[in-house]
């Protein structure tokens, strides 16, 4: 069985990220279909019998733009696979987070140093390795394969888990691409 994990569409970048709802922006709509359409038509090479997400607004969309153009597969929205809690950061406009908050980045928290009202880099971690580890012992013997829809840095943790690294708020950011299918676990 493969688990195939996907950063949710574009959204709004002039906000801070983290817990926000901000929606996908026009184009994170149509990064969405064209993944949508993508699966649909290679259905026997995908073989996704049910999709897991975030249930962060951008990520849910993403997650039912792709569920309605396949036939018979649920989603399932799990909290515990949302980005960063970035507590009151989350939505704000980054001019603002900047003059409150100058030089309060992700890359700058030390790990167990939280975001105002929001996780540390260590609880974070925590969260989504605990969740994954219990995510993979649950679906062994499910009999087709799996989407994840979710978000950058919980894309970046499963890497480091599943690639057997360590991991770091501290490290060079790695980029996930909206929409693509380009990570893929066998389970």
């Amino acid at each position: 069985m493969k688990i195939y994990i996907v950063r949710h569409g574009q959204d709004d970048d002039s906000v801070r990220g983290g817990w926000s709802n901000t929606p996908l922006t026009e184009q994170g709509i149509e990064q969405a279909q064209c993944l949508a359409k993508e699966i649909h038509n290679n259905y026997h090479k995908y073989n996704i019998g049910i999709i897991y997400s975030s249930d962060l607004l951008r990520a849910r969309q993403t997650a039912e733009i792709i569920s309605s153009e396949l036939e018979n597969v649920d989603v399932v929205f799990k909290e515990e696979l949302r980005e960063v809690n970035n507590g009151i950061l989350s939505g704000m406009k980054n001019e603002i987070t900047e003059s409150l908050y100058p030089n309060l980045y992700w890359r700058n928290l030390e790990w167990e140093e939280s975001y105002p009202d929001g996780e540390s880099p260590k609880e974070f971690y925590n969260r989504v390795s605990e969740y994954f580890d219990t995510f993979i012992k649950q679906i062994k013997s499910y009999d087709k394969n799996i989407l994840i829809v979710t978000h950058g840095g919980v894309i970046n943790i499963i890497k480091s888990i599943i690639n057997n690294e360590e991991y770091s708020n501290k490290s060079k950011y790695q980029g996930v691409q909206s929409c693509k299918l380009d990570y893929v676990v066998e389970v």
